[in-house]
């Protein structure tokens, strides 16, 4: 898969696959294929698709927080089996971060659930190579927000992002 991964910009014609995607990984909660079509179109510049061999193989989506310019929200990761325990999830949100016309980006939002390891791993480790550091704050609680039907979701707040720039030269 690495030989022929391909990491870009989503385009609408690509919301079918990215809604394929997200049902075959459980638990994420899946969407409306219509949602995914405006994420893949109205969202694609703080997006990436991971395509091999002409496949969607991962996909995030990833939007401005409209009262907190300078921040991005990751909405949902998805890696398909064939991708996983590759690095593929980090090197997508490094693609969104670094992506020309990006540079508004100083720092990194998305909840995850307490026990979801995975997913706490990898904004962990982004964090770390950003230099950044990671607060963590009950954003939607289970009972108050969801009723008793869904664990509470953990802000996981990433900041300042050091740039690419400054990377390059080991700051």
């Amino acid at each position: 898969m690495a030989n022929d991964l391909r990491l870009r910009v989503p385009t609408a014609a690509d919301g079918m696959a990215v809604h394929e995607l997200i049902a075959a990984c459980p638990p994420l909660d899946t969407n409306s294929a219509y949602c995914n079509l405006v994420q893949c179109s109205h969202f694609a510049a703080t997006s990436v698709v991971a395509e091999a061999g002409g496949t969607v193989a991962g996909f995030i989506s990833g939007h401005r927080i409209p009262e907190r310019p300078d921040t991005l929200f990751v909405w949902q990761v998805a890696v398909g089996e064939s991708g996983r325990g590759r690095g593929l999830a980090g090197r997508m949100l490094d693609a969104i971060v670094d992506r020309p016309g990006n540079e508004w980006i100083q720092h990194m939002e998305t909840t995850i659930t307490e026990d979801n390891a995975a997913s706490w791993k990898l904004f962990e480790s982004f964090a770390g190579r950003r230099g950044a550091t990671l607060e963590r704050t009950v954003w939607f609680d289970r009972e108050r927000h969801f009723n008793g039907s869904h664990d509470s979701e953990i802000r996981a707040r990433i900041g300042p992002l050091s740039s690419p720039l400054l990377r390059a030269v080991g700051r």
